[in-house]
This record gives structure tokens, sequence and C-alpha cells, in this order.
């Protein structure tokens, strides 16, 4: 019998829609932000980082191994932890208000546990 996790599609994962969900806030935030001059590589590498999240899930789900899904799930959490990092560069800076640094940190905190039970339940079927 398939496993339940094989036959899942990326969009189907929920860690996926959450971290897409997380670009567009992401995304929504850039736009509205104002800075005293544009740091076009900061929020360059902030879209870079935030969209790799849900690329790396979808392109890990494509491979045939679970072993490759697994990695790609880590370098995904990976991206995370690079978005926060620079969502609190843009906090410090004051481009970024406290309150919409800390919702977007608890989407990412969210997805981070989420990614964490995805990888133990790959792990755990092998």
């Amino acid at each position: 019998m398939t496993n339940r996790i094989e036959q899942v599609a990326y969009k189907d994962l929920k860690v996926w829609q959450k971290s897409m969900d997380l670009v567009h806030n992401v995304i929504d935030v850039i736009d509205e932000m104002e800075t005293p001059r544009k740091h076009y590589r900061l929020i360059d590498q902030l879209e870079s980082a935030v969209t790799s999240i849900p690329m790396n899930i979808a392109e890990g789900k494509g491979r045939n191994s679970k072993k490759e899904f697994v990695q790609f799930l880590y370098i995904s959490r990976g991206s995370i932890y690079e978005t926060l990092t620079l969502l609190e560069i843009f906090k410090q800076q004051n481009w970024l208000s406290e309150e919409k640094y800390n919702k977007l940190e608890s989407s990412a905190m969210e997805i981070i546990r989420m990614l964490k039970g995805l990888i133990n339940a790959i792990s755990r079927s092998n």
C-alpha cells in the first residue's frame, strides 16, 4: 500500500499552503514599506528567501526519493530562518512595525513546526 505522504500533491500539503500565505503577507509588507532610501538588495533577498520556502517544498515533493524530499524540507526551513533574520533587520531599522513583525514571525514559527512534523513523519516511514 502506498504511503499517504507519497500520494499528496504538493499543493495539498498544509505546510505548502501556509508558506504560500507567508509569501503573500511578506510581499504585502514589502509593498507598504517606507524606507529613507531604498535598499533594493535587502528587499530582493527577502523576496528570494520567502519564496524559496514553498518552492523547495514543491521541488522536494516532486523528487522520487523520500531522502531528497526531506533534504528540500531542510532547505525550506533554512529559508524561513533567513526570512526571519531579514525581517528582524527591517524591524530594527524601523521599516517594519513590531506588530507586523510579530505576526509574520508567528506564521513562520508555525511553518517551522509543520516542517519538523513532516520531516519526522517521512523519516519514520522509511
